[in-house]
């Protein structure tokens, strides 16, 4: 990575400079009031009753000190520690169910979710979600290829919060992001030591335990370490542990006169299986649901196996690399930040960066077309083989009437009417590395006007090498068997399970640096009335390496069917060299109607540049992908009620869209949308010690200037989704009990932009009981999807088209249920 070095530099170069000045000074308010202080600003952050007036937030503004969320002229969900666990999140992704106007779409695992935004449009993955740590992106396209940002992030007993802000002022600041940006904030020291061990169990073998300390280590100077670890064999059980690894967290804090200094670190090690779809018998009616393929459970079943762990993959003429898919989706990753803050003669400084560097693979098996009988595969093959005039040469001139299937371990003989599929074992490394730097200057120059420049630096790089395909002929079965399949002259089309080779290999190197400058304003008009503007400008310069494949018989032997046509590189290469600048803009106003009433209105323009793999796939002259949106909001918090209401309207243009089939084709097309919706979060507080909250969103967005898709719903994004979540607390002499649940609705969707494949509508019911003695035992007992929903979340996206009486889709995860014990100390 070519970093502009004394760019890179210039946080630290501040940071010591203001500490090496204060290095014999005594922090300059007293060690036990800044320990109240903090204190009232944790107690500030819940937003339970009375105290959400006073909640803060700093994600989205330009103020070093952040502003009540009430005062803020946008929309942003706030989640505290005990929020988090109360959601109970299968993944970082899986969070974003309690943000309202975002979809996620978990199904897949730990990692590799779909991620939607007030119906923006996305073909998969996470294009307009950001995932931050104290304000930093991890990495700053929120997307690539077989990568989006939550798979680079493991919640854990560290994160003191999170804030996820949505539309706003978001294409000014950071990386200018014009849809969501979920910003992890990780506790800090204190003077008052504290700590927590925290040991869980649950569906599908889960061992878990999290640990956490933080503390003063010397006047002015505050440290904290924690993680976990953590191993499962999954609600889908592949007969190998399904998630298996853990991360270490610690930060040291440096408290200075009027500002803060923290350094902060993070190592990840994780192993996650990915999960695509599974075998579905098709509704026999027009909003009908989809029922269970014979002797597969949806809900728990999985085509992972002992049997297809450890893969060998032909990837060129005598050329073999050995894969285990226990590795998954994982993580290999560290990070290494810097969080400063400082007051200097009412010049407010502030300077994040952080440098991310790590594998992020996948390996996993990508389903394809339906299954069929082991007969009709075996004549399916014989008319194929057949048909290949150099095949029948290589045979002798003899062509096959018959042929034999055997499990490819023991060799037993497969049943004609066994049901049988091919799936893809697809391999994919991915070498990330990003260095981001922002640095803020805040001043009210002008009487009521605060003015903040901005300046931010941005240098990364992914490094790929692809194996798509390797298809492998299997059982349509739980715990799949691989298949090898014979003819009778002498034809192999299946050998070692495998009746496909890569269909697309690639090997790219790609880097990019991202400089913007942006400048903000907040006028303060009168007490009641706050306007704030910001216009940003960026240029980013691209440049790459692209391997050109070709397509070859890997044994020259073309009676060797499942390796005649493979994907392998040719040695030469496509550079690629891009330069954009772009500008985004922004401008919003708070009224305040009363000291806990306001209404905003807020309009941006946003833009996001052409990743690596949209100008791999559409070419150097992709065009910019075009945003703007509208916000009207109300937001209003008593003692007994709180409602935050959000109308929005967005337009798109310069869309990629990309999909490979099953086929090998790599589908790529140009196009628009617009939409329009309306996020809503309230609670009702009737009377003591109990809550119900409602959180959602209706939206419709449709294609615009999309060829035959022009005026089809968005995919992949409900109409209509909302969390209904009841709570009571019931209080003791040393203690309390506090009973919680959750119905979730999701309306129906289309998994394609063809509107063919339509995902029906389903619910789920979650709950959990949390019992608490004294101030150091917390024991909790949560369930997910109780009454064993079949949601699904993924239609079958490598084929077009509705497909056949037999679909695969992605469901949501069975009943799952986790019990836990937490001590403090």
């Amino acid at each position: 990575m070519n970093c502009n070095k004394p760019f890179r530099l210039s946080a630290i170069t501040i940071a010591m400079m203001t500490l090496l000045s204060q290095a014999q000074a005594q922090v300059a308010s007293n060690p036990e009031t800044n320990t109240a202080a903090t204190a009232n600003t944790a107690n500030a952050t819940a937003p339970a009753k009375a105290d959400e007036v006073q909640q803060i937030v700093v994600t989205g503004n330009a103020r070093n000190g952040g502003q009540r969320k009430i005062d803020a002229s946008y929309s942003i969900t706030t989640a505290n520690e005990e929020q988090l666990k109360q959601a109970a999140p299968s993944s970082t992704a899986d969070l974003l169910k309690i943000v309202p106007g975002i979809y996620a779409e978990s199904s897949g695992g730990n990692a590799g979710a779909n991620i939607g935004v007030r119906g923006f449009p996305i073909d998969g993955d996470a294009p307009f979600v950001t995932i931050q740590m104290n304000g930093s992106p991890l990495f700053p396209p929120p997307t690539l290829s077989f990568l989006e940002g939550s798979s680079l992030f493991r919640i854990d007993d560290t994160i003191e919060r999170v804030e996820v802000l949505r539309g706003g002022p978001s294409p000014i600041f950071s990386n200018g992001q014009p849809g969501a940006t979920m910003n992890f904030l990780l506790k800090k020291g204190r003077d008052v030591a504290e700590g927590s061990l925290r040991a869980t169990v649950g569906t599908g073998n889960l061992r878990r335990i999290d640990g956490y300390y933080g503390g003063k280590i010397a006047d002015g100077w505050y440290g904290t370490i924690g993680g976990f670890y953590r191993v499962a064999q999954g609600v889908r059980d592949g007969q190998y542990p399904a998630d298996d690894g853990g991360q270490i967290t610690a930060s040291v804090t440096r408290k200075l006169d009027q500002g803060e200094l923290t350094f902060y670190a993070r190592t990840v090690n994780d192993k996650n299986t990915f999960y695509t779809g599974v075998p579905l018998i098709s509704a026999s009616s027009a909003g009908g649901k989809p029922t269970a393929f014979p002797g597969f459970d949806p809900l728990t079943g999985s085509l992972y196996s002992n049997e297809l762990r450890n893969v060998a993959l032909e990837v060129g003429p005598g050329q073999v690399i050995n894969k285990d898919l226990a590795n998954g989706r994982g993580l290999q990753a560290n990070l290494f930040g810097v969080d400063f803050s400082q007051t200097i003669n009412g010049w407010n400084i502030s300077n994040k960066l952080n440098h991310f560097s790590g594998d992020a693979p996948t390996l996993a098996i990508f389903t394809g077309n339906s299954p069929v009988s082991m007969s009709s595969y075996i004549n399916s093959a014989i008319q194929s083989a057949n048909g290949q005039a150099n095949v029948v040469a290589a045979a002798g001139g003899k062509q096959a009437v018959s042929g034999t299937a055997t499990y490819l371990n023991g060799g037993a003989a497969v049943a004609g009417d066994q049901q049988v599929m091919s799936a893809g074992i697809w391999s994919v490394e991915k070498k990330l590395s990003s260095f981001t730097d922002e640095l803020r200057i805040s001043k009210e120059i002008i009487k009521d006007h605060t003015f903040t420049a901005g300046l931010y630096y941005a240098d990364y790089s992914s490094k790929d090498m692809w194996y798509l395909g390797n298809s492998v002929l299997m059982t349509a079965t739980p715990n799949a068997r691989p298949i090898n399949v014979q003819l009778n002259n002498g034809v192999i089309v299946s050998g070692n399970g495998h009746d496909g080779a890569s269909f697309y290999t690639l090997n790219e190197n790609f880097s990019a640096q991202n400089t913007a400058f942006y400048l903000a304003d907040e006028w303060k008009i009168n007490e009641r009335i706050r306007v704030d503007a910001g216009v940003r400008t960026e240029n980013r310069r691209l440049n790459g390496v692209i391997s050109n494949p070709k397509s070859v018989d890997l044994d020259n032997n073309p009676l060797t069917l499942y390796n005649n046509s493979a994907s392998v590189l040719s040695g030469s290469n496509t550079p690629v060299d891009r330069s954009d600048n772009e500008v985004s803009y922004t401008l919003g106003g708070n009224y305040k109607v009363s000291e806990n009433f306001s209404v905003f209105a807020r309009l941006n323009s946003g833009f996001s540049l052409p990743q690596f793999d949209t100008i791999r796939d559409n070419g150097v002259n992709a065009p910019v992908t075009k945003v703007k949106q509208y916000e009207i909001g109300l937001k209003s918090v008593s003692e007994y009620f709180s409602a935050y209401l959000t109308f929005f309207h967005n337009t798109f243009t310069g869309l990629p869209f990309q999909q490979f089939l099953a086929d090998g084709r790599n589908v790529n097309a140009i196009g628009g949308s617009s939409g329009s919706g309306l996020e809503f979060e309230v609670a009702a507080r009737p009377i003591k010690n109990f809550q119900i909250s409602l959180s959602g969103a209706y939206q419709k967005s449709k294609y615009e200037n999309y060829g035959t898709n022009t005026g089809n719903e968005v995919k992949r994004q409900p109409k209509l989704q909302f969390r209904l979540s009841p709570s009571y607390r019931i209080p003791f002499d040393n203690g309390d009990i506090k009973l919680y649940g959750t119905y979730t609705h999701v309306d129906a969707r289309f998994a394609d932009a063809e509107n063919q494949q339509s995902l029906p509508k389903y619910y789920t019911l979650d709950a959990g009981i949390l019992v608490g003695l004294g101030d150091n035992l917390e024991f909790r007992l949560a369930g997910t999807n109780l009454s064993n929903q079949l949601g699904l979340t993924e239609g079958n996206s490598r084929v077009i088209g509705s497909g056949s009486s037999v679909v695969f889709a992605r469901p949501i995860f069975g009943r799952a249920i986790e019990a836990s014990v937490l001590y403090r100390f």
